[in-house]
């Protein structure tokens, strides 16, 4: 029997606490080795017993989680997940704990943390063990029980042979979750003003979407925002899935746009990749580029295939450069890639097919 994940729990909160340790203890893949409510305490359980992940609150007494997080990464890298009732309002101070190394962050409810839902569960389980999965690095210090899992079918029906091809419209779709922010904003910021539009599934909670996409818009040449229903898929600019919601591409004439819903969880998430690539794959077909980055997890293999064989061509970030190889790995399992690239190499491939498919003038 494989060893459990140990995590350490820290949070001022008894009640977050309490109710965070019996969501992991009932994984039987976790076991919650200690809690402590500020991180000195934290610091010293860590000096005892080193845990596989820290799940952390972000706002705390004597020390508040972003300094305690820098901290960590500096001098003794652990994967951690912020845990963390911060909404609109917080979404800034929660982000910028990505850019310290956090791997994921989850929501908890501002009051009423006894009645976490079901979904809930599954995300704070699945989300620790990515992190236990996951390549961490010392950064410097001077650097800014699961249910059955539903597909795409639950939102969008297959692809029913080829997209149309009448159209020189192309577009680029990409899927990415567990050290998902940080590879998407090495691509964006390699991606030139005429590129072609972009839609992207990256796995977040809601409300920090919106301050994600300011955040690398503001960094990016090209424009990116968080979609909205009905936006148009355009050249240089990338639209990113709200937290909560699926993303679906669609297509009026020659032109792309976005449809934003509701629905079940896919492959345990909302918005999912899987249904964005099944989308694309019936609406836009060659003439789109798929790109399926690091993350935990199956989400997007399906799509991924679904595309590839309406005509698209179809990228994975190489086990080396993500910081967890699921996603990309059952995508390559499935028969599914055309590429498998460093993520340094992803925006550059992603060009040249574009350029391929380029009319000539």
């Amino acid at each position: 029997m494989k060893n459990k994940i140990k995590v350490l729990i820290v949070d001022d909160s008894a009640v977050v606490r309490q109710t965070l340790e019996e969501i992991l203890s009932s994984d039987p893949a976790i076991e919650v080795m200690a809690t402590a409510s500020d991180p000195f305490i934290a610091a010293d359980k860590i000096k005892k017993e080193t845990p596989d992940v820290i799940t952390l609150d972000v706002e705390m007494p004597r020390m508040d989680g972003l300094t305690f997080l820098h901290k960590i990464m500096i001098q003794h890298p652990i994967p951690v997940v912020i845990c963390s009732s911060l909404t609109e309002k917080g979404c800034e101070t929660t982000l910028k704990s990505l850019e310290y190394g956090a791997l994921d962050i989850i929501t908890k409810p501002k009051m009423g943390a006894k009645k976490f839902f079901e979904e809930s569960r599954i995300k704070i389980c699945d989300s620790v063990k990515a992190a236990a999965q996951a390549r961490v690095k010392a950064i410097s210090s001077t650097r800014k029980k699961a249910t059955g899992k539903l597909t795409a079918d639950a939102v969008i029906a297959p692809p029913t042979g080829r997209a149309m091809i009448s159209t020189t419209e192309k577009m680029i779709a990409v899927g990415a979750s567990t050290g998902g922010t940080e590879a998407l904003r090495v691509f964006l910021e390699a991606i030139p003003l005429d590129s072609p539009g972009i839609v992207i599934v990256q796995h977040m909670p809601e409300h920090f979407t919106t301050a994600f996409a300011k955040r690398l818009n503001g960094i990016c040449r090209i424009e990116v925002k968080e979609a909205e229903d009905g936006d148009s898929v355009l050249k240089g600019r990338a639209l990113i899935a709200p937290g909560n919601k699926h993303l679906l591409l669609k297509r009026s004439g020659a032109k792309y746009y976005v449809e934003i819903k509701d629905g079940p969880l896919v492959c345990r998430h909302r918005p999912s990749v899987d249904v964005l690539f099944r989308s694309v794959a019936r609406y836009a077909g060659s003439n789109a580029v798929g790109v399926i980055m690091t993350g935990m997890g199956d989400d997007g293999a399906r799509g991924m295939l679904e595309m590839k064989e309406a005509g698209a061509s179809t990228i994975a970030q190489d086990e080396k450069t993500c910081v967890v190889f699921g996603m990309p790995q059952e995508a390559i399992k499935r028969g599914a890639i055309d590429h498998v690239l460093p993520l340094e190499a992803i925006a550059g491939e992603v060009l040249k097919s574009y350029d391929q498919h380029k009319p000539e003038l």
